[in-house]
């Protein structure tokens, strides 16, 4: 095997409730982006424009459909003979089972992938977030402070506080670390990406891998520190989006359709290459228009899209309008619907006459820490029955009946699963 400067390892994560009923089936990687994108696909694409062509992809399950996306790489230039893509499947041996239970402790249980390659530098990024970022000129930052350990970092303003704060000396040398915010005074924020100089990975996964929980912000980056590891600090002011909620993960997409987004999607210099599974064109009917929106390939409008972001293949009826919205791939919505600040996942089928995002806002009686805005969201796969409404932030999955809608409405903040009303605080 070709020894490689440095590889990647892409931690894609398990099953997580952060986007609610939207990963419920998928993990938070392989959820649709910018119509037609997937979250996954900004990591990657980083990778092969940073010159890196060689990515382990970890996830913390088996997770056949993010396996199946990524195929051989070919989308993202990854299909190498020497390197190129491939996914990591965590493998616990003492227990015989696939559970993981942090990051780093994935990381841990392929040490003998980054092996194969015996890389100088091992670069850990997250697969969960929208970001552009060119790992190069981290490692030439890297390189040039002789660090063994350089951790991503996004300046923060006066009084500022998140998870992971850094301080450092004039030069970059980190000085303190502190996962939790209330630690100490820093000036940066750890963003999740991490160059190692690989015996120092090596060494410390050795030490601690089999720490339940092990995690790089927690646990490696501080015993690195109190080892007495040399830790740099790369200041990053690019473009980074956090989409940790739904409504964070709303806002991100809706920033797509400005006059002149953050993430210019069109952009020759860093593009962001993906997976097209719909070679079809936009078809637009007399009876159809579009406002200051994404549309991906393959859909047919015939009603009136405002403000919205909609993937491939979606279907989009005679009288509905959507506006403010997220409408994933192959979704059908139904004659004279009304769709407002709604997040519409895979596959969901809404009736005729439909209304949802509806009324005033009300806590949702669910999660209310979960769904915390005016946003609604229905779940891949689910059917809405036609005639129905349904309030804001309000969550339904699942092919629903009318019957499941007494006097054929679903009130802000409710939720109905799976076919059966959830009643007040009654959580499953």
């Amino acid at each position: 095997m070709i020894r490689k400067e440095m590889i990647a390892m892409l931690l894609a994560g398990g099953q997580e409730s952060h986007l609610g009923v939207i990963t419920e089936t998928i993990v938070k990687p392989a959820v649709t982006f910018g119509g037609k994108y997937r979250i996954i696909d900004f990591p990657l694409s980083n990778c092969i424009n940073s010159g890196i062509d060689t990515v382990g992809v970890i996830t913390e399950d088996k997770q056949i459909g993010l396996t199946s996306y990524i195929g051989i790489g070919i989308p993202w230039d990854l299909d190498r003979s020497a390197g190129g893509v491939t996914v990591l499947q965590t493998y616990d041996r003492s227990s015989e089972s696939y559970a993981v239970t942090g990051p780093a402790n994935a990381v841990y249980q392929n040490l003998d992938f980054i092996g194969m390659y015996d890389p100088e530098y091992v670069l850990i990024i997250p697969g969960d977030q929208v970001y552009r970022m060119d790992y190069e000129i981290m490692l030439d930052f890297h390189k040039a402070l002789n660090a063994e350990v350089t951790i991503a970092a996004a300046p923060l303003a006066e009084g500022e506080k998140k998870r992971g704060m850094i301080r450092t000396d004039l030069y970059g040398i980190v000085e303190e670390y502190a996962y939790e915010p209330d630690k100490i005074e820093g000036t940066m924020a750890d963003l999740g990406v991490y160059i190692f100089n690989s015996r120092v990975l090596k060494s410390a996964l050795e030490k601690l891998g089999k720490k339940e929980n092990l995690d790089f912000g927690k646990d490696i980056i501080p015993y690195c520190l109190a080892e007495g590891r040399c830790i740099s600090a790369y200041e990053f002011s690019g473009y980074w989006k956090e989409v940790g909620s739904i409504e964070q993960y709303r806002k991100a997409n809706m920033d797509l359709i400005e006059t002149n987004p953050d993430l210019n999607l069109y952009e020759g210099f860093w593009r962001i290459y993906t997976r097209g599974e719909t070679p079809a064109p936009v078809y637009i009917s007399g009876q159809g228009s579009i406002e200051r929106s994404i549309v991906g390939e393959g859909s047919e409008i015939s009603g009136k899209v405002q403000n919205s972001v909609i993937g491939p293949g979606v279907i989009i009826s005679e009288g509905a309008c959507v506006s403010d919205s997220i409408i994933m791939q192959e979704s059908f919505i139904g004659k004279e619907a009304r769709i407002d600040k709604t997040v519409v996942a895979e596959g969901v089928c809404i009736g005729d006459h439909v209304v949802i995002g509806s009324g005033e806002y009300a806590d949702n009686v669910y999660d209310p820490v979960l769904y915390n805005a005016e946003t609604s969201v229905i779940g891949a796969g689910s059917r809405i029955p036609a005639g129905v409404k349904i309030g804001r932030n309000a969550v339904v999955s699942g092919r629903t009946e009318l019957s499941d809608y007494p006097d054929g409405e679903l009130p802000g903040g409710h939720v109905l699963f799976a076919g059966h009303r959830e009643k007040e605080g009654d959580k499953a």
